[in-house]
């Protein structure tokens, strides 16, 4: 069965407009495990503009499941990863304006790099993924950073499947085959909901963890939470 990792990023946008600690993010991490996710994500940005490094500290001692940390390899990000050691680093090579996640890394490009990071993180016992387009000498550069698994960017099979597209997630497939072939982990994430995510599952072996946010939240204010939570690991199955 895949994993579904819960990222909470949203719900510390919607405390940060108001102010407060209201929904707090600590306790919306417990609930979720509760309800059945098995992992946590929250991807702190330089500006804190929705998790905060602090949320991060304040998380580790609940997060039980899984616990994914994923950002930009500055060294604010480092340091705050060396010190929290979650379960798994998810390297993304945002822009520090980004609005969001929107390219994979160029692994061969930056491979060098790459590799003092991924040494740096593995040799303190945290797992690491590095997030790619599908593209297979993409794949093939991750591998050979040292990293323990990829993270599949499929805002593009979702934008297409939308649109009644399946076959754009022939990429992802041959992705995922190679992937396993060459011996590195399967994560996925961006865009999918509950309307691709038991179709994406089906056609990427070996995926191991999905890590959903946005969708998963928006879900949540008209089904509920433990609803949606539940919804989505039997799609998973």
């Amino acid at each position: 069965m895949t994993k579904l990792s819960v990222n909470i990023n949203k719900i510390a946008t919607l405390r940060n407009s108001r102010g407060g600690d209201t929904p707090n993010v600590v306790q919306f991490a417990k609930d979720v495990q509760r309800f059945g996710a098995e992992g946590v994500t929250v991807h702190p940005r330089p500006d804190e503009r929705h998790i905060r490094y602090q949320d991060t500290r304040d998380l580790k001692p609940v997060v039980y499941t899984e616990f994914n940390v994923e950002g930009n390899p500055i060294k604010s990000f480092m340091d705050l990863v060396l010190e929290v050691k979650p379960t798994q680093v998810t390297l993304v090579p945002d822009a520090v304006d980004a609005l969001t996640s929107n390219s994979g890394w160029n692994t061969i490009a930056h491979k060098n790099f790459l590799t003092e990071v991924i040494s740096e993180f593995k040799s303190n016992g945290i797992r690491t993924s590095i997030f790619v387009d599908p593209i297979l000498e993409m794949i093939e550069g991750a591998k050979a950073t040292g990293a323990d698994r990829i993270e599949l960017y499929t805002e593009s099979f979702a934008q297409h499947y939308s649109l009644g597209n399946e076959s754009a997630i022939k990429p992802f497939t041959e992705a995922a085959e190679l992937a396993n072939q060459i011996g590195i982990g399967i994560n996925a994430g961006h865009d999918l909901s509950l309307d691709n995510i038991k179709f994406f599952k089906d056609h990427v072996p070996g995926l191991l963890e999905v890590s959903i946010g946005h969708a998963l939240v928006s879900e949540s204010l008209y089904l509920g939470i433990e609803n949606v939570v539940q919804m989505y690991l039997q799609r998973l199955k």
